[in-house]
């Protein structure tokens, strides 16, 4: 039971991770699409992801048992009093989540039924893939996947027509799924009021998408306003269908008239995968102890030296040991030793267990040594062996368990040491040029909008009776009123659509001089690599010689 409820807890909270991210950063952009399937992968990401674990093993030392005694102890249970609630809490939690659950079902039932009242019996026209269902009642125009229902005797031809071109929209993209979906979210996790609010985004934003692809077909922007304008007035609606009005109406209006976001603000979508990231290391992490084997320890490199060392310094080589270590170590002895090692012909197991690698060690003095294992099992442990004499020299050596490997002496005789001369140090690859920054769009504030919209003039409520001559006729005459306001209240939003393009136009010529500087940066930089790939072949060619060197000196010592 605990399980489950901690299931509910973290989606509940990736659930509100996501709303937050659109809220803040992607509620004002103009990319409707995008931001449909972002906030639709929030709630599957939300289901899916408490099930993802990561695992983490963590190596303890050997538990030691001792049997040679034995303790005889008696143990007394005694029984803890609690209280009813305590006992039956988690019952009670469950019985009240089950009970508003159900209740909300039979909601959801319901609203079924009764979008099949309004369509049961009526006529209904087949043309392409929608299905035209005109209906008498006094009720919002609506879509429920490819069924498209309204009242035509509410509209005109124009306004009709902007109707059905909206709502065909819904249907040709499937926007009841979504509506579907976050009414199943909003039963199952109706205790978070974040999931209501998250609802209230998607249905906002399928409304910004429909308005958006309508006005690509309509040619009159203005009239397609007043229809919005005008079906406010109808409140019946269904509630588990795509309906053309939406009661942040103000707010389609300003996203019909606003300016299509930068491609450039895509980026504040990758900003959640961070703080998915740290959710999956913070929460879903499944700690594994075990026990190191005995083995790898007999195994372990055995410092084998005859003289007395001042320092030791070993740097060793496992079965699991990274292609990132075997770096850290390559630059360690470069920098603490003057010693150059390469390893090369790295080979690993499905387990990412090395099972083969060559080491070659050459000091800038010219002397070298080389060291090859490979085969189908893991490698034992070996070591690279740094010993400090008391003189002062240093004797490098390559170690698996208490075998020695043909130690080299890093001080300039090579008495009693087989070395490879050659005063040429490893080819040094060359540094590859840096590409320069591109720019970026230029930011800032944006002209204030003096535009009131409380001041927006209201319709006129419509008549519930359409057969009522007298009322209709006052509605149409307080219909030409209303226009005539909203014709005067039009250059308040022509003004404020000038000044942004004013600035905008600023900001574009900065960034386009920007631009013809990156293009030139650009052209140098092409150039350097030119230069850069012509030295890689000479380096490539470096190498091959290098190393056909130091295969006869393997070939050398293998005769001796």
């Amino acid at each position: 039971m605990e399980a489950i409820f901690i299931y509910i807890l973290k989606t509940s909270g990736l659930i509100t991770l996501f709303y937050l991210a659109y809220y803040i950063l992607l509620r004002k952009e103009t990319f409707f699409n995008s931001n449909r399937w972002f906030l639709l992968s929030g709630l599957i990401t939300s289901i899916v992801l408490p099930f993802v674990v990561y695992t983490k093993i963590v190596w303890v030392a050997p538990t030691r048992t001792n049997f040679t005694s034995s303790i005889n102890t008696t143990i007394k249970t005694v029984p803890i009093e609690q209280s009813w609630l305590d006992t039956h809490l988690n019952l009670c939690l469950v019985i009240l989540y089950v009970s508003i659950i159900t209740l909300l079902l039979l909601k959801f039932a319901f609203d079924f039924y009764s979008l099949k009242k309004v369509i049961k019996g009526q006529i209904i026209q087949n043309q392409a893939d929608f299905k035209f269902v005109d209906v008498s009642e006094n009720i919002a125009p609506f879509s429920f996947f490819n069924y498209i229902v309204y009242n035509s005797s509410l509209y005109n031809t124009s306004e009709l027509e902007n109707i059905l071109e909206h709502e065909k929209i819904h249907s040709e993209q499937n926007h009841t799924t979504d509506v579907l979906i976050t009414r199943i979210f909003c039963i199952v996790f109706w205790f978070n009021p974040i999931v209501w609010l998250y609802k209230k985004a998607i249905m906002q934003n399928l409304e910004f998408i429909a308005d958006a692809e309508a006005l690509k077909k309509i040619t009159d922007k203005k009239a397609y306003q007043y229809t919005l304008l005008k079906i406010t007035t109808h409140e019946n609606c269904v509630a588990i269908t795509n309906h053309f009005y939406q009661s942040l109406i103000k707010k389609r209006i300003v996203m019909l008239n606003k300016n299509q976001s930068k491609k450039k603000n895509y980026w504040k979508y990758a900003l959640v995968l961070p703080v998915l990231g740290a959710f999956v290391f913070l929460f879903q992490v499944k700690v594994i102890a075990q026990e190191k084997e005995q083995k790898e320890a007999k195994e372990d490199i055995v410092i084998n030296t005859k003289s007395d060392p001042k320092d030791v310094f070993v740097y060793k080589i496992k079965k699991n040991t990274t292609d990132k270590e075997l770096d850290e170590i390559v630059q360690k002895l470069k920098t603490n030793h003057e010693v150059i090692v390469a390893f090369t012909e790295v080979t690993r197991n499905s387990d990412n267990e090395l099972t083969g690698i060559r080491v070659d060690i050459k000091r800038k003095n010219g002397k070298s040594q080389i060291m090859q294992t490979s085969g189908n099992e893991a490698i034992k442990p070996f070591g690279v062996v740094i010993i400090k004499n008391e003189d002062g020299t240093e004797t490098i050596n390559l170690q698996t368990g208490k075998e020695t490997h043909q130690p080299v002496t890093l001080s300039e005789s090579s008495e009693g040491a087989e070395s490879y001369n050659n005063d040429e140090d490893f080819p040094i690859p060359p540094t590859p040029p840096t590409p320069p920054d591109a720019p970026e769009f230029p930011e800032g504030p944006m002209p204030v909008a003096n535009i009131d919209m409380s001041k927006m003039p209201k319709p006129p409520v419509h008549p519930k009776d359409v057969n009522d001559e007298k009322a209709m006729q006052k509605f149409n005459k307080a219909m030409e009123e209303f226009q005539k306001k909203m014709d005067a209240f039009e250059p308040n939003m022509s003004a404020y659509e000038k000044e942004v393009e004013a600035v905008m136009a600023k900001r574009q010529a900065i960034y386009d001089k920007e631009m013809v500087k990156f293009n030139q940066e650009m052209e140098n930089f092409n150039q350097e690599m030119k230069n850069f790939d012509q030295e890689m072949k000479v380096y490539e060619k470096e190498m091959k010689n290098h190393e056909k060197e130091m295969r006869k000196f393997e070939k050398e010592n293998k005769s001796k």
